[in-house]
């Protein structure tokens, strides 16, 4: 019986992995400058939080480009591409609103957004490497729901999405630190 085996280019792990050792670093960077600014709301941190979906959406571009090249899974890229697209303008407009409506937006965008990560990471599976992107979409749509369930409490505050970022860009290390040892079937 012959079992057709999808191969993947040799490339795509290299690209992918560069691309997860970059989110990292920029996750990283981007928690310690929001944790340092978050309160109060204020033009750096606005600035601070359209940054975020905007570099998540050049992410999304780069990996775009890489699977159209490579024949791999893009729907979901689009979608990412469009989603923090409009995040980025949502959080241009709920930072001029307040602390809320800016979890309000954030917690939308980490839900679908993490939905969106789920799948897309289950699609690339035989990359090895997703299980961590995985994981990460699941947890960011959680955390997406607590966003949106502080959104109505008092005292909300934006540190969590420092935290928040960090986690996801340590998931990214993982993932870029695992792509680095499997190879494609």
């Amino acid at each position: 019986m012959d079992t057709l085996v999808r191969t993947t280019p040799a490339d795509v792990p290299a690209t992918l992995r560069t691309l997860y050792f970059l989110r990292f670093a920029f996750a990283a960077v981007w928690a310690a400058l929001l944790f340092a600014t978050a309160e109060p709301l204020g033009a750096l941190t606005a600035a601070l939080l359209v940054i975020y979906p905007l570099f998540d959406m050049g992410c999304a571009v780069a990996d775009l480009r890489s699977a159209r090249r490579n024949g791999g899974p893009a729907r979901g890229l689009y979608v990412n591409i469009a989603l923090s697209a409009l995040t980025a303008v949502g959080l241009a407009v709920a930072a001029t609103s307040g602390i809320p409506a800016v979890l309000r937006v954030w917690g939308a965008w980490a839900v679908t957004a993490g939905i969106v990560q789920l799948v897309v990471g289950a699609t690339r599976r035989q990359l090895g490497g997703q299980w961590p992107m995985i994981a990460s979409g699941a947890l960011s749509t959680l955390a997406g729901a607590s966003f949106l369930a502080q959104a109505d409490k008092d005292g909300a505050s934006l540190t969590n999405l420092a935290g928040y970022a960090f986690l996801g860009g340590v998931f990214f290390l993982v993932s870029a630190l695992r792509l680095g040892r499997t190879r494609p079937a």
